[in-house]
């Protein structure tokens, strides 16, 4: 399996890696620079890497309704803010290949949604900024089917890929994780970030807007480092409650130290 590096560290080798933040900037951007902030304290306490992600447009919520975001240009601007004032890498969410150039003046990784994970436009565009390129796996795709889409990217000359985890689907408005996911996808080459967070999302679960059972966020997060992820991805709130948007799958900013600890824990296990 390859490894990937952000610029001080690598995901894939010998340290647990954090990616998260809020679902999507709130408020002119505080709401993600208090997150930021605090989960930079945390993870440098536990010396945990961190890559800081919020999203400056949400494309594919439930509803018309539903808050997207401030947009790409106010929302590239505050992410430009935490990654100079907080000195932290960071990744957010592209929709089209248009957006692709100018994200990557701001962001270190560039995440294809899992919902736009074959579209081969927006893979070749991202590819082409030579960032990180993060794919999260569809919840419609087989583990090895991953392995096309990755393909896109680095055929357009970008060797630098990570592919994100984040369930099946299972139903209707629902999501199962199959763990063996992890070691089939590291064994096409790439580092696994597992997503504990929208793995346990309700899709449309609540009419207008995705549900979710934030309770089983800790035994997917320790189930998937047990498994071998290289990275844990969570999206993370001061008040999951008051979000506005995938609240009822965040978790609370007071909670991530613990968690952290127990995964940090279980990855030097299954490491050594």
């Amino acid at each position: 399996m390859n490894s990937v590096n952000v610029k001080n560290f690598s995901v894939g080798k010998d340290k647990l890696v954090l990616m998260a933040g809020p679902c999507v900037i709130e408020n002119e951007g505080s709401t993600a620079f208090q997150t930021a902030e605090k989960l930079k304290e945390i993870t440098t306490e536990l010396d945990i890497p961190y890559i800081f992600k919020a999203s400056y447009d949400k494309a594919n919520r439930t509803s018309l309704k539903s808050y997207r975001g401030p947009g790409i240009d106010k929302g590239l601007e505050i992410l430009a803010k935490i990654k100079q004032d907080l000195d932290l890498p960071i990744v957010t969410d592209i929709h089209t290949p248009e957006e692709a150039q100018q994200a990557a003046e701001v962001a270190d990784i560039l995440q294809i949604p899992a919902f736009l994970c074959r579209q081969t436009d927006l893979l070749v565009a991202a590819a082409k900024t030579n960032r990180i390129v993060n794919i999260k796996k569809g919840q419609f795709l087989a583990p090895g089917q991953i392995d096309q889409a990755a393909l896109k990217v680095k055929a357009s000359g970008n060797e630098k890929v990570l592919i994100t985890e984040r369930g099946v689907s299972f139903g209707y408005g629902n999501l199962v994780s199959d763990m063996r996911a992890i070691p089939i996808i590291q064994g096409l080459g790439y580092p696994v970030v597992f997503d504990a967070t929208h793995s346990v999302q309700l899709p449309g679960g609540a009419g207008t807007v995705s549900s979710g059972q934030r309770e089983f966020v800790s035994t997917l997060a320790k189930s998937a480092i047990a498994a071998g992820a290289d990275a844990i991805f969570m999206e993370v709130h001061p008040e999951p409650e008051k979000a506005l948007s995938d609240g009822a799958n965040m978790i609370p900013v007071s909670e991530v130290s613990e968690l952290l600890k127990i995964c940090k824990e279980i990855f030097a296990i299954i490491r050594a």
